[in-house]
This record gives structure tokens, C-alpha cells and sequence, in this order.
């Protein structure tokens, strides 16, 4: 299989074996639209964003990998306690994947996370959804 879907395989593993609060079902997909109807419950969606592909050796590359992990809900704007509560998810989930190795997939090494948009103005004002996005990356040798 593919690289970047292994590591983004072993991603939704980690996350789905993870203590979370909200309880976190990680699903990897290739396209992460969701109706606006399905986000009524938090949705954490995996997908694979990109791999760089670098030399190690004369035989040998370096692929990192970078995936998405996108958190998802519907909620009420004005209420800054429902978003609070996400916001920290996020964050729950950086601190998760941060600086750890990954159990279904032990060759992979974390290189780096990002929480970009912590979350999406837009999506809020006009769909009413919280979004927020993190990206790690991993390195695989082969």
C-alpha cells in the first residue's frame, strides 16, 4: 500500500485508541466533505495531504508525510463553551500525536505539527460549524 496511507492508517489508529474528551472516532478518508446534516455529532475525519519524497541514501529515501485531521461539529456560535470544548479537543489531539511515535506504524518518526486554521471564522458565520485543522507529519525510511 501506499506510504501516505499507511501513515494516515496508523493516524486514525493512534487517535481512535486515544482517551479523549468528546470521545473521538477517527474515520481516514480521501475527500473530507461531510454534510451539513451528518455534523450534528463530532466528526474527525484523516486524510492524507501530501509526502515529499527526499534522499537518504544511495538506496534509500526519506517520505514525509504529512496528514490532516480535520474536527468537526455543528454548533451555536454564541455559545463560547461548545467552542471552547473543541478548540481544547484540537489541542488534546496535538498533545496526542506530539512528539510520540506511532503504534501501528513504529518506522514512522514525528517531524512536526501544525494547528492551522485553529479554527474557521467562515465556517462558523455562514454554516454555523466549528473547524479546525491540525497536520502532522511523520518520516518514513524506505
Amino acid at each position: 500500500m501506499s506510504t501516505v496511507i499507511d501513515v494516515a492508517d496508523a493516524v486514525a489508529a493512534s487517535l481512535n485508541l486515544g482517551s479523549f474528551e468528546p470521545p473521538v472516532t477517527a474515520v481516514r478518508k480521501y475527500v473530507p466533505s461531510v454534510e451539513l446534516s451528518d455534523l450534528a455529532d463530532l466528526n474527525v475525519t484523516i486524510v492524507p495531504k501530501s509526502a515529499e519524497i527526499t534522499t537518504a541514501t544511495r538506496t534509500s529515501s526519506y517520505f514525509d508525510c504529512t496528514i490532516d485531521i480535520g474536527i468537526q461539529q455543528k454548533v451555536n456560535p454564541d455559545e463560547p463553551a461548545e467552542l471552547d470544548a473543541l478548540a481544547d479537543l484540537a489541542e488534546q489531539i496535538v498533545d496526542h500525536l506530539r512528539l510520540k511515535s506511532l503504534e501501528a506504524l513504529p518506522e514512522a518518526a514525528w517531524l512536526s505539527i501544525a494547528n492551522e486554521p485553529v479554527f474557521a471564522p467562515e465556517h462558523l458565520d455562514q454554516q454555523r460549524v466549528f473547524t479546525s485543522v491540525v497536520s502532522v507529519t511523520y518520516r518514513v525510511r524506505r
